[in-house]
């Protein structure tokens, strides 16, 4: 009975204030316009302008989300999971693309004052231009830590 009556009070409240004019319809904000898949794209898919269409959303909805705003922002991304058509896309649903690929055998090189030493290595995580990544060594089983370089290849040591 005590939710009841808050409840009509609350209503009569709400009907007197718009009766006096104290309550004013809220104003339309334009709508924000935001890239969404036009298709599902899949995890592991390069993200190209093609797939992407704009839709409109209540203004504000990228300030309070952390989605993608632009078309510029998808550049060279790969989705993480699933992207459904017509839904935002998180920030944390798309990557830069990988220059090193889990499981393949690249080069690794160290340079140290004239010398420069080669060796394969089997990449044990994917990775970024200039990101730290882990390898083995295919000879020695060793585990060593390199900066993938532009070429797929990783850097050991100091250059």
């Amino acid at each position: 009975m005590v939710v009841r009556l808050k409840m009509r009070t609350l209503l009569f409240l709400a009907a007197a204030a718009a009766a006096v004019g104290v309550l004013q319809p809220a104003k339309a904000d334009p709508d924000e316009m935001l890239p969404v898949p036009a298709a599902t794209i899949y995890p592991g898919d390069a993200i190209v302008d093609s797939m992407l269409v704009d839709r409109a959303f209540p203004a504000g909805t990228s300030t309070v989300f952390p989605i993608v705003v632009t078309h510029a922002e998808l550049k060279d991304k790969v989705a993480r999971r699933t992207l459904l058509p017509g839904r935002p896309i998180a920030v944390n649903a798309v990557m830069v693309r990988a220059v090193v690929q889990r499981g393949t055998v690249i080069p690794a090189t160290y340079h140290d004052a004239g010398l420069v030493i080669t060796a394969s290595v089997l990449a044990l995580e994917d990775g970024v231009l200039n990101a730290a990544i882990q390898a083995r060594n295919v000879d020695t089983g060793k585990v060593i830590v390199g900066l993938v370089q532009a070429d797929g290849s990783i850097q050991i040591g100091l250059q």
